[in-house]
């Protein structure tokens, strides 16, 4: 057993059972002996274990000489959070740290039955953990008591600011005992929180943990630059190059989450998505997907991902670029966390390579630059994988060795070996081809029909009724059917169906990317036509001779010749009403 000098009995066997034997830097600064019973304003990494370190801290000044807690009259400690998921997390580590000592933890967030949770504090609670706005409500509607409170924890309190929180914050620490103790995290010290604990602090020890000096030494920063339209399949690569236990996409908006989302599961990677327009409930069981393996990526916005801890978060990747040093920080900060590593990538269209530069300089980081995996590079390492696999070199099980004789019996041993490749292989996504990222996009514009040449025609089982449109259905022709631009032609979208026309020399390259499903994204069956549908055949019967029908016609500009110009056709008192007219000379 380890012993944890300075750690309360209690929790030193909590900290046992958990399988811990050293503590993070952060944990052990708050140990500090002339730290007892202070306020304190720490500055310390994401992912450092903070949550672990205030429980430590304020253990004394809630057990005082005692080794468990009694029946709870009134909240003795209060958490405050900036999202629910930060909020339920920490939860889940008191609970465990306290559960020696025999603490009961309540929560009060957002999107959760307020009817529960005030039985919860009626029922007694240790320690409340909560977001601002939540347990402003709570003690407004006089179903949380702060009377008894001795301690307060502001944990992400740079983030609560950013948030707009400032007013339930004073609200809350406004409405504790002035003799309390006050802790606040945070992972930077703005000027904003400096003043706030000028304001809500008395004598406040400032703790800066040495690891700060080295922003995320445990996280490996990638730099990848991509041709701008192969954004989506740069991240599929990506994400089969690490083959990660679990992975975060972030994406700028909630739009963007659910496109990639959709994408990525027609691709056939578990994903689950988590935005802020999901429910609590909903945003609970995703968190939960990705906790038990049953998904590996979460497409996230910047602000839904706040605070959440996975365990096995090996991967984050940057979709949209972080707006600023901060947000770059904490995205990448939910991997290599409490000493596992992990790699950050950014995804970089070319023309924006320098301001990403500056961004990564502006957060003290270096990146690795390079392009991103190619479609060979993912296959050589999936074979790596599987020739790394332990079950090649495992010892066969007596009923393992009789079939395996039974099979090189009927087989050789190279169609053993090949079905082996092709079932490892089809549970998995192909990657993605990719084009040079400093390619020029406007040699590859597709033509209009003139000098289109030989061509055929295809049906799509995709139309209005399904939100079809032909600017996202081009991109996805070129990248799941490997057709390029300039061979397609015509895409002609009906009510339940989509004709599509395709230059004579890229029809087998489009036959062999869909064969043999016949189906593009997996859910759009495709079907080869034997001439021109009557839809487009009628279309351009009705063309006059000479006109390009795929191209959009302008409108004839506004009348500026030098004749006399029409009068104004309007409404009364339209602009042409409103127009002074010229002053006739009086006659002398």
């Amino acid at each position: 057993m380890t012993e944890f000098e300075g750690v309360v009995p209690t929790l030193a066997q909590a900290l046992n059972k958990r399988g811990y034997e050293t503590l993070t830097p952060v944990q052990t600064a708050m140990l500090a002996p002339d730290l007892d019973g202070v306020d304190a304003l720490v500055s310390a990494q994401t992912g450092s274990g903070k949550t672990v370190a205030f429980g430590l801290a304020i253990a004394p000044t809630l057990l005082g000489k005692k080794d468990k807690l009694g029946f709870a009259v009134a909240p003795a400690a209060l958490v405050i959070a900036p999202t629910r998921e930060l909020a339920l997390q920490v939860k889940r580590e008191l609970e465990w740290l306290y559960g020696e000592a025999g603490a009961s933890i309540a929560s009060c967030v957002g999107g959760m039955d307020m009817r529960t949770e005030r039985r919860a504090l009626e029922g007694g609670a240790h320690i409340v953990v909560g977001t601002p706005g939540r347990l402003r409500d709570h003690i407004e509607r006089r179903s949380l008591n702060l009377e008894g409170l001795k301690a307060v924890v502001l944990d992400e309190a740079d983030e609560m600011l950013d948030l707009g929180f400032r007013d339930e914050l004073e609200f809350i620490l406004g409405a504790s005992p002035d003799d309390r103790r006050t802790l606040m995290f945070s992972a930077t010290v703005p000027r904003s929180i400096a003043n706030l604990a000028a304001r809500y602090q008395r004598d406040a020890v400032r703790v800066a943990v040495a690891s700060e000096q080295k922003q995320h030494s445990d996280i490996e920063y990638r730099g990848l630059v991509v041709a701008p339209p192969d954004t989506e399949n740069a991240i599929i690569n990506v994400l089969r190059y690490y083959e990660a236990k679990n992975a975060i996409v972030f994406c700028n908006t909630r739009a963007t989450v659910n496109h990639m989302t959709a994408r990525f599961n027609n691709r056939g990677f578990s994903v689950v998505a988590l935005s802020g327009e999901l429910s609590q409930n909903e945003r609970t069981h995703a968190l939960q997907a990705m906790r038990d393996g049953r998904a590996r990526v979460c497409i996230a916005t910047d602000v839904a991902a706040r605070g959440i801890d996975l365990p096995n978060l090996e991967l984050v990747v940057h979709a949209d670029l972080p707006k600023n040093k901060e947000s770059l920080l904490h995205r990448s900060g939910r991997t290599g966390r409490a000493g596992r590593k992990g790699v950050s990538v950014l995804i970089v269209p070319f023309r924006a390579r320098n301001r990403t530069e500056r961004l990564l300089r502006n957060a003290n980081v270096g990146a690795t630059w390079d392009s991103p995996p190619s479609a060979e590079e993912v296959l050589k390492r999936d074979n790596e994988r599987f020739l790394s696999d332990p079950a090649l070199t495992e010892t066969l099980t007596e009923a393992e060795a009789g079939f395996a004789q039974d099979l090189l019996a009927q087989h050789s041993p190279e169609q053993i070996a090949g079905a082996l490749v092709r079932m490892y292989r089809a549970g998995r996504s192909a990657p993605e081809e990719l084009r040079p990222a400093s390619s020029n996009e406007r040699d590859e514009k597709p033509h209009n029909r003139k000098g289109f040449g030989d061509s055929v025609w295809f049906s799509l089982s995709i139309g209005f009724k399904q939100k079809a449109e032909a600017r996202w259905m081009l991109p996805m022709l070129v990248k799941t059917g490997q057709l390029k631009k300039h061979e397609i032609g015509a895409i002609k979208v009906q009510q339940s169906v989509t004709y599509i026309e395709v230059a004579a020399g890229g029809v087998n390259r489009f036959m062999d990317a869909i064969s043999p499903s016949m189906k593009l994204e997996k859910t759009i069956t495709v079907t080869k036509l034997d001439g021109v549908p009557q839809v487009v055949t009628e279309a351009r019967a009705q063309e006059p001779e000479g006109t390009k029908p795929y191209k959009s016609r302008k409108p004839k500009p506004p009348h500026r010749g030098k004749g006399p110009k029409k009068p104004y056709a309007g409404k009364p008192g339209g602009p042409a009403s409103q127009r002074k007219k010229p002053k006739k000379p009086k006659n002398k």
